[in-house]
C-alpha cells in the first residue's frame, strides 16, 4: 500500500501514544498525522500534485519528519537533502528534479534562494524561523502547517514514486535513486522482521534523515507504530548517552565512526545503557574488534551487523547468534530478498571465490533519475525474462554455509607490483592493531609501482608508530599488501552522511616517500 497509509494507521491505534521527540519537542502519532495532513493540504493548494517532487532539506526535527510523511499524503515524491549542502550541489539537484516545492529551515532558506537563482527555478518555499527574516515569498513553516487536517484526494497508488535519495556523489555528480512505495515497504518490512521491531520500542536516531540509514528509522517506526528519538549527530557522545537512559531507547542504529569513537571512551562500563536491546550497524562493515567492544558494552543487547546500499536499502544481515563463529561475515539475504555473487560474465562463482554481488528482490530501486546509462549499468536483466537485477559494483565472497564476506569496491581495487588488492583486507589487519581506532585504505601514486598502499589511521594509542603500523601488516600479509604510507589523523574524512571516504582521504594523502 502507499506508505503514508502506515501513519494514518498507527494514528488510529496509537494515537495518544508519543511518536517523535525531537529536542523539546514531544508529538503523538494523533498530532504527527494531524500536521502532516495540515502540510500536505498546503502543498497541494500550492502547487504540488501527484508525482510531483519536493524536497525535504531540513536538519533531524520533528518539521523534517512531518513534511516527509506531508509530502506522500499530497501524492508527490520526497526528497531528503542534507542541511549541509552548498548551493551548487543543491543547485544541480534542482536542475536534475525540478522540484514544485522545498521544505527548509530558516538558515538555509538563503542557500535554497541561491540556488535557485542559480538553477533558473521559482517554486513553492515554506521555511521555519531563523535567525533572520525569511526571503521574500517564502512561506513561514507555522502558516503551512495551520490549516485544516484535511485528506488530499491524489489518487496515487504503490507503484508511484514515494521517494527520490541522491547518493553522496563520491563518484562525480549525484545520482537520484528512484523508490516506490512498494520498495519502501518491502524493505521496511523485511528488515524490521528480522530486527525483531515491536510497537513498544523506542528508537534512537542521531544519524541525518537525508542518510537513507537514518531516513528508515523514521520509516520503520512509523510502520510499527514505535516512537523515534531524533537528534541531529552524535557529536556529544555524555549527552546522548543521556538522553537514551532519560527515554528508556531500546534501539541503536550506528555506524562504524560512532562504534570508533565509543572505543576511546576508556570510562564506559558494561551495561552503561541497560535499556539498549539491540544496535544495528550498516554503512560499512565493523571490524571484528569493534564488535567484539560493543557486545562487551551492550551485554545483554543483540548485535545486527549489516550491508546495505542506497539504490536497495539493505542486503544482507548477521544474525547475532552467528557473530561468534562468523565475526568477519555480513551475512546472509535480508527477508524476502536473494543475495549471489557472480564473475565478470554474470556467471555465479564457487564458494569463496571473490565476485560482484547481485541482488533480487522487491526493494531494488527503479533506476536512477533521468540518468539511463547509469541505470542500465546498476539494473540489468536476471535471470527471469521479467526481471532486472542490482549489480552492487562491490566484491564479496560467499562461504559453503552461504554467508557473505566483503572484500571491497570494484573501483576501489588497488593494482600494485602487478598484484590486486582490495582494501578491506588490509584494513581488517589495520583494526586488529593494537592502538588503531580508526583505518582507511586506499591506492597512492608511486613511480615505481604505479600505485603503493596508502593506509590513514586514527590513533586511540598517542604513542603508536608508523613503524609500529607497518611492522604489524607485514606479520599478517603479503609484501605487497603492507601499506607503504601511513598517515596520523584526528578524524578519517567523511562524507556529508558520515560514511568514510575512502576517495577524499586518496585526495588529501601525502605522496608515497
Amino acid at each position: 500500500m502507499r506508505y503514508e497509509r502506515y501513519l494514518a494507521e498507527s494514528a488510529r491505534l496509537y494515537g495518544s501514544k508519543t511518536a517523535l521527540v525531537a529536542g523539546d519537542r514531544r508529538l503523538t502519532y494523533a498530532e504527527f498525522d494531524a500536521l502532516s495532513l495540515r502540510l500536505a493540504a498546503t502543498l497541494a493548494a500550492n502547487g504540488v500534485a501527484r508525482n510531483d517532487r519536493v524536497l525535504v532539506f531540513m536538519d533531524n526535527g520533528w518539521e523534517a519528519a512531518v513534511s516527509i510523511f506531508a509530502v506522500l499524503k499530497a501524492g508527490a515524491t520526497f526528497s531528503p537533502i542534507n542541511p549541509s549542502t552548498k548551493a551548487d550541489k543543491l543547485g544541480f539537484i534542482i536542475e536534475n528534479c525540478r522540484p514544485t516545492a522545498v521544505l527548509t529551515i530558516g538558515r538555509l532558506a538563503g542557500v535554497v534562494e541561491d540556488a535557485g537563482h542559480a538553477a533558473g527555478w521559482s517554486g513553492f518555499v515554506a521555511a521555519t524561523s531563523g535567525p533572520r527574516p525569511l526571503p521574500a515569498g517564502v512561506m513561514p513553516f507555522d502558516d503551512a502547517i495551520a490549516g485544516d487536517a484535511e485528506a488530499v484526494g491524489h489518487g496515487g497508488i504503490d507503484v508511484d514514486l514515494a521517494m527520490l535519495i541522491y547518493t553522496s556523489g563520491s563518484t562525480g555528480r549525484p545520482k537520484g535513486v528512484m523508490m516506490t512505495h512498494r520498495n519502501i515497504e518491502a524493505a521496511a518490512t523485511s528488515i524490521t522482521t528480522y530486527v525483531e521491531n515491536r510497537a513498544d520500542d523506542i528508537i534512537l536516531c542521531v544519524l541525518p534523515l537525508a542518510f537513507d540509514y537514518g531516513l528508515y528509522q523514521l520509516l520503520m517506526a512509523v510502520k510499527i507504530g514505535a516512537t523515534l528519538v531524533l537528534e541531529k549527530s552524535f557529536a556529544f557522545p555524555h549527552a546522548i548517552f543521556d538522553l537514551i537512559r532519560q527515554e528508556g531507547v531500546t534501539g541503536f542504529p550506528l555506524v562504524p565512526t560512532m562504534a570508533a569513537l565509543m572505543l576511546q571512551m576508556r570510562e564506559l562500563e558494561p551495561g552503561f545503557l541497560p535499556s539498549v536491546k539491540y544496535l544495528t550497524n550498516t554503512a560499512a562493515a565493523l571490524p571484528a574488534e569493534h564488535i567484539a567492544t560493543l557486545r562487551a558494552l551492550f551485554p545483554g543487547a543483540r548485535l545486527y551487523s549489516m550491508y546495505g546500499l542506497t539504490e536497495c536499502k539493505r542486503c544482507t544481515y548477521l544474525p547475532p547468534e552467528q557473530l561468534d563463529q562468523r565475526p568477519g561475515s555480513v551475512g546472509i539475504a535480508i527477508p524476502n530478498t536473494e543475495a549471489f555473487v557472480v564473475d565478470d560474465d554474470g556467471k555465479p562463482v564457487a564458494p569463496n571465490v571473490p565476485g560482484e554481488l547481485v541482488i533480487r528482490g522487491p526493494h531494488v530501486m527503479q533506476g536512477y533519475w533521468e540518468n539511463e546509462e547509469a541505470t542500465t549499468k546498476m539494473l540489468r536483466p536476471g535471470a527471469n525474462p521479467w526481471e532486472k537485477v542490482l549489480h552492487t559494483g562491490d566484491l564479496f565472497r560467499m562461504d559453503e554455509e552461504g554467508y557473505l564476506y566483503f572484500l571491497g569496491r570494484k573501483d576501489d581495487i588497488i593494482k600494485t607490483r602487478g598484484e590486486k588488492v582490495a582494501p578491506k583486507e588490509v584494513e581488517i589487519v589495520l583494526h586488529a592493531c593494537p592502538g588503531i581506532a580508526e583505518a582507511v585504505v586506499f591506492g597512492v601514486p608511486d613511480e615505481v609501482l604505479g600505485h603503493a598502499i596508502g593506509a590513514m589511521v586514527v590513533r586511540s594509542e598517542p604513542n603508536l608508530t608508523e613503524r609500529d603500523v607497518i611492522r604489524h601488516c607485514a606479520k599478517y600479509l603479503e609484501d605487497f599488501m603492507v601499506p607503504k604510507v601511513v598517515e596520523f589523523r584526528q578524524e578519517l574524512p567523511k562524507t556529508d552522511t558520515g560514511k568514510v571516504s575512502r576517495r577524499l582521504a586518496a585526495e588529501t594523502m601525502e605522496p608515497a616517500r
